[in-house]
């Protein structure tokens, strides 16, 4: 049911900053950059062959991005998979006891359909599915 790593996340303080290094030190051009209100984060995506990088900066003091980083500093954040049935994979995993943070899918960046497995299910990482159309 996974297809391939779709993006991993990493949280920043200042995105632009840090679109300053990913392009000037390791030659990678953002394609896109958005703001997605309902998640209070800003993201710019960088392509890295079959997968992107994704860095999200906290839109509000209160974001679940800056709360992050105000635990755990800046650095990745999460790591996405691609799926090609969101809705059918979460009741799948719902029904093998694994903890959702999202039992519906919603709207993440690009139009991505997304949602958040908890991490006390998955090893401490934070996991996103993502499917696109």
């Amino acid at each position: 049911m996974i297809k391939k790593i779709d993006h991993i996340g990493i949280a920043v303080k200042d995105i632009n900053e840090a679109i300053k290094l990913y392009e000037g030190l390791l030659g990678l051009k953002v394609t896109d950059t958005e703001v997605v209100e309902e998640q209070k984060v800003k993201v710019a995506f960088f392509p890295t062959g079959d997968s992107e990088v994704e860095l999200l900066q906290s839109t509000t003091p209160d974001g679940p991005i800056a709360r992050y980083i105000e635990k755990n500093g800046e650095g990745i954040q999460h790591i996405a998979f691609r799926v090609d049935n969101l809705e059918e994979k979460l009741e799948e995993l719902k029904s093998k006891g694994v903890r959702l943070i999202d039992e519906k899918p919603r709207r993440g960046a690009g139009g991505a359909m997304i949602a958040f497995l908890h991490p006390k299910s998955t090893f401490g990482t934070l996991i996103e599915l993502c499917e696109r159309k």
